[in-house]
């Protein structure tokens, strides 16, 4: 059984490549411009050493203790490639502490409440010698207004970008959205509004802001062709009974 799940892992994996691949071309990009996460939050270790045998590196949890197990369990196994974890999903600002210096980015930094609570527990850490650089975040956007969605709005991000700026903890690597789903015109004008958001922020706030994190697996061809950096591949990657459209 092992041995077959790895056989879907790397085939489904070389099929996401092409499509990966077709989505760029669309606006002159290379698979090197384009980070893949593995989504592992409802997988267990044997799942994810069958990725990082297929070839993933970047891995997304939303729950410490789920990531802390991970990272335990990939101590023991000798010979396993170098991988990164990142958190996705809503942090809460009793598990910070719990993540930081275990994830290189936190994908969904959605209030300035949180922004704040990262920064000053990262800045702690800083000053004690226990992390070697601010934490790396994306700032959470609700672009399609849903209430169901978390994150700032636009107007709110204008707003917020001088103080998230000055938060000393914390570094902005870019921007992140989730798209309604089961509508793809409506998901890609969602993709659209975060590039053109970002793209309005680097010239107002003067921040790189390379990364746009946004495309999951029923969307993430989309995602691409308009600009996404980071795609979150769950279901797509993990999942034999997925339909790939």
């Amino acid at each position: 059984m092992e041995e077959d799940y790895g056989a879907f892992i790397e085939d489904r994996r070389a099929e996401i490549l092409q499509r990966v691949d077709a989505s760029l071309a669309v606006g002159g990009r290379t698979r090197d411009e384009v980070e893949l996460v593995a989504v592992s939050k409802t997988v267990g270790l044997m799942q994810v050493l069958a990725a990082i045998d297929a070839g993933y590196r970047v891995f997304g949890e939303n729950r410490p203790q789920e990531l802390h197990r991970k990272l335990e369990g990939l101590e023991l196994v000798q010979e396993t490639r170098p991988v990164r974890f990142d958190m996705i999903g809503n942090l809460q600002t009793n598990k910070i502490n719990a993540v930081l210096g275990r994830v290189e980015l936190i994908h969904s930094i959605g209030t300035m409440h949180l922004a704040e609570a990262v920064s000053n527990r990262a800045s702690r850490r800083l000053d004690a010698g226990e992390l070697a650089a601010p934490q790396s975040v994306l700032i959470e956007v609700n672009v399609s207004g849903e209430e169901t969605k978390g994150g700032f709005s636009p107007d709110e991000l204008r707003r917020s970008m001088d103080g998230l700026q000055n938060l000393c903890g914390i570094r902005i690597e870019g921007l992140m959205t989730m798209a309604p789903r089961g509508d793809k015109s409506r998901a890609r004008a969602c993709f659209a509004g975060l590039r053109e958001l970002r793209d309005e922020l680097r010239v107002s706030s003067g921040l790189e802001l390379r990364e746009l994190s946004c495309g999951m697996s029923e969307d993430y061809e989309i995602a691409l062709e308009e600009g996404s950096t980071i795609v979150r591949l769950g279901r797509v990657v993990f999942d034999p009974s997925f339909e790939v459209l």
